[in-house]
């Protein structure tokens, strides 16, 4: 029986995987975790996709639990900013796109919208969000559906699925560094041995698998499983063991980041429950509100902007409360590795892949990777076919996310530098193009997107061509010969439902007060 994994890196991606695998396989599994004490984590994911969630209930921790320990926020949208012009913004959304007979309320508002912000007229988290309020009612009240502190947390408003994965209408927010502290000491109760020491060698044996890592004080350490959490240095995959990278920067040219970790008052700023991506000359900035402060950071092509300007950008961006933050340059690999389970190491996080952090889903990407890992997870027989369904999976989400994010840039509107022009005209997949086609004429729906599993919904995609504006879109003719009634009368109901709301929910900020 393989049973003892050794998993090389600490971080996000390491203590996630150790936790997941002690909460799923007990004392069957022998755990050893290698991590160096002086190689810093990336630590820019600090938002996530509403799957996470499932995450948390595997482990057995409800939000009491973990969020105050975390900094730890809801995020109910990501909201762009200035992707159409300077001044307008447009919320994407974790929330359901309702139907009338039996066309999305989009392909409706296409031909009959209240108004010209799709996202109000069609969600109700849109206003939400705007106001600064939380999902959850200071007794846990989700928005308005029954809530049993005793019962399944998980239950709430506007659950869909997709592919076989439901969709809850938020995810969260929070210091990446504290969710990997908190995971250690969860893991390390549950027997994960943690060995803080540097590896100065992967031993492979006369078939090339790996045999041993070599560390500097703690001599060999061994097991059946290596998993590689070392980030964008692919210690073990890409160094030890040659896999090559396969790059994406010939379609998502962002190379670079520069991060800031900024202190605020955030009672007197307040919290607005999203995670903002708002357009610059030459890329993006982020903006993610936690309990005591706002991580923020400028995603940007280095071949249009240098890191000094970017560094200045974003401070300017803040303001005076950057001032003294020391600021965190970060060269991102943009792309994925070939294939991220090679003979008997598997890489997960950054090692595996990773594309800019527009829609959070590198965290996605580790939680999706443990999940496929625990169903595929070896034999002594190492039968190849699971790690050909893992590498399967994983290469799917990869090239499925970065068709989603290249939409955004061929999508958006903006066109006043030559980073947004040079947009409209780089080589994008083919695959893209042709779907690109379909949807100007018909809404996208499950049939018509990537067609394998990669975290993103129909209703992803509307958003984003409806909120960009670059593309021409046209309501479904059939509509012409349809009664708009039931369909005005939704829009409605959503109004209503959405004043409604937003007279009863708390801030956001005071319902984290008390949830601390």
């Amino acid at each position: 029986m393989l049973n003892r994994v050794v998993i090389v890196g600490g971080g996000t991606a390491g203590w996630m995987t150790a936790s997941y695998f002690k909460a799923a396989f007990g004392e069957r599994i022998d755990i050893t975790l290698v991590e160096s004490g002086s190689v810093g984590a990336v630590g820019v994911g600090e938002a996530t996709f509403s799957d996470i969630r499932h995450f948390f209930e595997f482990l057995g921790l409800k939000e009491k639990d973990w969020m105050p320990a975390c900094n730890a926020t809801y995020k109910l949208a990501v909201r762009f900013e200035n992707w159409r012009q300077p001044g307008h913004y447009f919320y994407h959304p974790f929330e359901q796109m309702r139907s009338v007979n039996g066309f999305p309320l989009t392909d409706w508002w296409l031909k009959n919208g209240p108004t010209d912000r799709f996202d109000k007229d069609c969600f109700v988290m849109a206003s939400v969000i705007d106001a600064g309020l939380s999902p959850r009612h200071r007794d846990g009240t989700l928005i308005d559906q029954a809530f049993d502190e005793d019962g399944n947390e998980m239950q709430g408003l506007t659950m869909s699925e997709h592919q076989g994965k439901t969709q809850f209408p938020y995810a969260y927010q929070f210091e990446a560094a504290l969710l990997a502290k908190y995971l250690t000491r969860y893991s390390v109760e549950r027997g994960v041995k943690h060995i803080v020491d540097d590896v100065t060698k992967v031993e492979l044996d006369e078939r090339g698998w790996i045999s041993a890592v070599k560390t500097a004080e703690h001599g060999d350490i061994t097991g059946d499983v290596y998993i590689d959490c070392t980030g964008f240095r692919g210690v073990l995959i890409n160094q030890a063991l040659e896999e090559p990278f396969i790059s994406y920067q010939d379609t998502l040219p962002n190379d670079s980041a520069v991060a800031l970790q900024v202190p605020m008052d955030m009672e007197r700023r307040g919290i607005r429950p999203c995670t903002t991506a708002t357009a610059q000359d030459a890329g993006w900035i982020w903006t993610i509100p936690l309990t005591g402060r706002v991580g923020t950071g400028y995603v940007y092509a280095k071949d249009y902007l240098s890191p000094e300007d970017a560094e200045r950008t974003l401070r300017e961006f803040v303001g005076p409360a950057a001032a003294d933050v020391e600021a965190n340059h970060i060269k991102m690999r943009i792309g994925r590795t070939r294939n991220s389970w090679v003979k008997n190491c598997v890489a997960i996080g950054l090692s595996s892949g990773f594309v800019e952090p527009l829609e959070s889903t590198g965290i996605f990407f580790i939680h999706h990777a443990i999940e496929q890992l625990a169903k595929n997870f070896p034999g002594e027989d190492w039968n190849p076919a699971h790690r050909d369904l893992y590498n399967n999976a994983i290469a799917h989400v990869m090239d499925g996310v970065r068709e989603f994010l290249v939409l955004h840039y061929v999508a958006a509107k903006r066109s006043d530098t030559q980073y947004w022009r040079d947009t409209k005209t780089r080589a994008i997949p083919d695959s893209l193009a042709e779907r690109i086609e379909k949807w100007k004429v018909q809404l996208p729906d499950s049939e018509s997107i990537f067609p394998y599993y990669h975290g993103l919904p129909a209703y992803s995609y509307m958003c984003i061509l409806l909120g960009m504006g670059g593309i021409d879109l046209a309501p479904s003719p059939a509509l012409a010969l349809s009664d708009p009634s039931a369909a005005l009368q939704e829009f409605e109901l959503i109004r209503e439902k959405t004043e409604r709301l937003v007279k009863v929910l708390p801030k956001a900020y005071d319902y984290f007060t008390q949830l601390g």
